[in-house]
């Protein structure tokens, strides 16, 4: 009879073996998720009220994009859309959830509500790059945090333009000002999720 480097004293990879599947089983559960779901759905709500207006622009700078990166980075992509959309929709309902003043459906039709979209999409971006296995998990983080961040601009700005009338005035109102903000918000993010997973050896990613 054989026996293999797991069965032996002392040996230390079998119980390693099992600590990922403990930590997936946890995020597995429904109750745990939808826990985190609306954490990050208050998160975001938190991270609205540190809002710096700043000059030239009707956008106020939040650190609502660094709420929304890592919630698809560590929900993934369906449960970190989800805590988005839970988001918008106590927006919606009626709480003062928001940067600016105000909430309702209307909110949607101000000047941030294309960033607000944008939120939601952002999540699942993030999640869905994050997701697929890779070595360099550095870059693809730096990859997906950007591409996350990016949507939440395009989404922006293409409402906006709406609401201004000017696709050139919402690019200097509704992004110049914020891409070294962004930037920022990347780096932070990418350090962060790098200390989740070192903590969280079950991540995909």
């Amino acid at each position: 009879m054989s026996l293999t480097c797991a069965n032996l004293p002392g040996k230390t990879s079998g119980v390693r073996a099992t600590l990922p599947k403990a930590h997936v089983d946890l995020l597995e559960r429904p109750l745990a998720r939808a826990l985190l779901v609306v954490w990050f759905a208050l998160l975001t709500w938190a991270a609205a009220r540190i809002s710096v207006p700043l000059p030239m622009t009707p956008v106020p700078g939040t650190l609502q994009t660094l709420a929304v990166l890592l919630a698809g980075a560590i929900l993934g992509p369906r449960a970190g859309a989800a805590s988005q959309a839970s988001y918008v929709l106590m927006g919606l309902a009626g709480l003062p959830v928001f940067a600016l003043p105000g909430s309702g459906p209307g909110y949607l039709l101000g000047p941030t509500g294309g960033y607000l979209v944008g939120f939601v999409v952002a999540a699942f971006v993030v999640g869905s790059v994050l997701a697929r296995p890779g070595r360099r998990r550095l870059l693809v983080g730096v990859l997906a945090f950007g591409l996350g961040a990016a949507t939440i601009e395009i989404c922006g700005l293409t409402w906006l333009s709406v609401v201004l009338g000017d696709p050139v005035a919402a690019l200097r109102a509704g992004v110049l000002p914020f891409v070294l903000f962004d930037l920022a918000k990347v780096v932070v993010a990418t350090g962060i999720h790098a200390g989740y997973v070192r903590w969280n050896p079950s991540t995909r990613i």
